[in-house]
């Protein structure tokens, strides 16, 4: 068994700025993400609104944020999933599939996954035109025709991206207008490759070995039709990675986001959470590394208890 000062679990932004700052205030941190250290920001096909980086890949900004981590002397095990958590009392325990581990305090930063649609055909293709990730899987349709599904500002960016991959994209969303900034709309409608359906949803996804049409609705006319397309990027918001927290008493609202108070606070003493698992309104790169900035802090002094908290 191991012992830490602090144990931060998911390694996105707010995970590794969490490490960063408590790092530097002296804590022995180890940060245990299940897949590769980044998070979602590296599947963004680009950030634009991230302070002092007026352009600048997602992938390369999560790197850039896993390498400023890993200077400052945090230790991060990647592909190793938390299984079990024990949160109560002084000692928390944090059980993997690899080992066990002690801290005085952890900082829950999971995030979310992507929300799924739910119609035929989704599962059976994923992974074979259906993808998650604009950036990941866009250049496999160079010269082809795809669909992306969404109104968000996650919809709005990876169109944008794929406009200037694929051949062709045509954009559904099955209310009557996006939800995303303007900006982004502005660069959509200056597109000649995108066409944008409103007030669509997609009813399944059809296709033999690979994707190669959908069936849309129409929720005006109430009129379906097949569209031939080579893939689908489903880009319909997340949903907060809370599960094993819950498990272990941390308390969340209604839709599963952690609660948490000014200060990133859970319910339990020395428990606390920052970024897209929180309840937090705003979910932005920006506001993940502010929270996880505050985490780290709070926690630091939960530990040190250092003289201006007494």
């Amino acid at each position: 068994m191991e012992n830490w000062d602090l144990i931060i679990i998911g390694a996105g932004a707010a995970g590794l700025s969490a490490g960063i700052y408590a790092t530097r205030s002296g804590l022995k941190t180890l940060i245990i993400e299940e897949k590769l250290a980044g998070g979602t920001t590296s599947d963004a096909p680009v950030v634009e609104n991230y302070p002092g980086f007026a352009h600048i890949a997602g992938g390369e900004l999560a790197q850039n944020m896993v390498l400023h981590c890993r200077k400052t002397g945090v230790t991060i095990h990647e592909l190793e999933t938390v299984s079990a958590l024990k949160l109560d009392g002084e000692e928390k325990t944090v059980t993997t599939h690899k080992g066990e581990y002690t801290a005085k305090a952890v900082i829950i930063a999971t995030g979310s996954h992507y929300r799924e649609l739910g119609v035929p055909g989704e599962k059976e293709f994923r992974g074979k035109g259906v993808s998650y990730c604009a950036v990941c899987d866009g250049p496999f349709f160079k010269g082809k025709r795809v669909l992306v599904v969404g109104g968000g500002n996650s919809a709005a960016t990876a169109i944008l991206y794929l406009s200037g991959v694929v051949g062709e994209v045509v954009a559904v969303h099955r209310r009557h207008a996006f939800r995303a900034e303007e900006a982004l709309m502005k660069d959509i409608a200056s597109k000649t490759n995108v066409q944008v359906f409103l007030n669509t949803e997609i009813k399944e996804v059809k296709g033999e070995k690979l994707v190669n049409k959908v069936v849309l609705l129409d929720n005006k006319s109430g009129e379906t039709r097949e569209l031939d397309v080579s893939a689908v990027f489903v880009q319909v918001g997340e949903d907060p990675n809370s599960q094993i927290a819950r498990e272990a008493g941390v308390e969340v609202n209604e839709h599963g986001y952690i609660k948490i108070d000014i200060y990133q606070k859970t319910n339990l003493p020395g428990v606390y959470a920052a970024g897209d698992v929180t309840n937090h309104p705003v979910k932005q790169v920006g506001t993940a590394v502010g929270q996880g900035i505050t985490a780290a802090l709070e926690a630091y002094a939960y530990i040190k208890q250092p003289y201006y908290r007494k």
